[in-house]
């Protein structure tokens, strides 16, 4: 007999056919009444399958009364309330290390992009402007200082993309890590005093709110540039976005919004900054792989009594 399923939202076609082969599955967006549904079915299901973006709230686990594990598509567990899960004995696995080469690169993409003009370059030759005037010279990336705020999976493959440029790499943890070949700053303030490109890969969370606060924004200074692959609410928005208007910052490389899929207007019209769609993880090869994890997980879970990837 197949293991019931609940399907939080959406996913990619490839994984919701290998669930809809493997498990009992059920899609839990396609209830219109979603809280009547649960009252009346939740405690058939014992696996809930979200993604990042969606999580899972203490309302949504409570509501599973059988749910033994929540496999999620994705790194980010800031939406999912990892509290009542271990008040409920539920298991959680995520997908982390599968995409960490995806979101360095993008990470890396978003500072040359920046640094360099290239998006504004591209608007500017299709405008027509090229032959009336030159495009404005722009900031070279070898050799500059990359600070990066969180040293984990992700953070980690992003300094080692630094190499291949010549930058000298400092980073800012809760602690510093003893395994790190890159010299620690104490104070996140002073890491972004020190470098010229700031990249956030630090995890989400309430914790981590607003940690990048005006205050930091201003650390960075004219020339410095902030690049923010990690989530959107780490970064307070508003302070950013009026940096970036009166050029208290050279720039900014953004793929993640406090609210997504919404992006503060005032940024539209400037050319200090590269906007990208929360797409750092977006590729062909890492969304198959995560895709691949989800399962593992669900698999490992019912084989083995604890997913593959365990976030708790």
């Amino acid at each position: 007999m197949k293991h019931r399923i609940l399907q939080f939202d959406r996913l990619q076609p490839s994984l919701e056919a290998a669930l809809a082969e493997r498990y009992d599955v059920h899609p839990l967006w396609t209830e219109s009444d979603q809280k009547t549904f649960l009252s009346r079915h939740g405690h058939e299901f014992v696996a809930l399958v979200t993604r990042a973006a969606s999580g899972a709230d203490a309302a949504l686990i409570d509501g599973l009364p059988s749910l033994r594990i929540i496999s999620s598509f994705g790194v980010g567990l800031d939406k999912i309330d990892l509290d009542a899960a271990k008040r409920r004995g539920v298991a959680v696995g995520y997908t982390p290390d599968v995409l960490n080469d995806a979101v360095a690169d993008t990470a890396f993409g978003l500072l040359l992009d920046v640094a360099r003009g290239l998006s504004a370059a591209d608007r500017f030759v299709r405008s027509g402007e090229w032959p009336n005037r030159n495009f404005p010279l722009s900031v070279q990336v070898s050799g500059k200082r990359l600070g990066i705020l969180g040293l984990g999976r992700i953070g980690r493959v992003i300094a080692r993309r630094a190499s291949g440029f010549d930058m000298e790499v400092r980073y800012h943890n809760r602690r510093e890590l003893a395994d790190a070949p890159y010299a620690y700053e104490s104070s996140l303030e002073e890491l972004a005093r020190w470098a010229d490109f700031l990249v956030i890969a630090s995890a989400g969370g309430a914790e981590a709110r607003h940690l990048v606060s005006a205050k930091i924004i201003d650390a960075l200074g004219p020339a410095g540039f902030l690049i923010n692959i990690s989530r959107g609410t780490v970064v307070d928005e508003a302070a950013l976005v009026d940096a970036l208007a009166q050029r208290r910052i050279a720039g900014a490389g953004l793929d993640v919004f406090e609210n997504e899929p919404h992006v503060p207007q005032a940024l539209f019209a400037l050319d200090n900054v590269v906007l990208l769609p929360h797409i750092a993880s977006a590729t062909h090869e890492t969304r198959e792989a995560m895709a691949a994890l989800v399962l593992e997980n669900l698999t490992h879970f019912f084989e083995h009594g604890a997913p593959k990837a365990s976030a708790i």
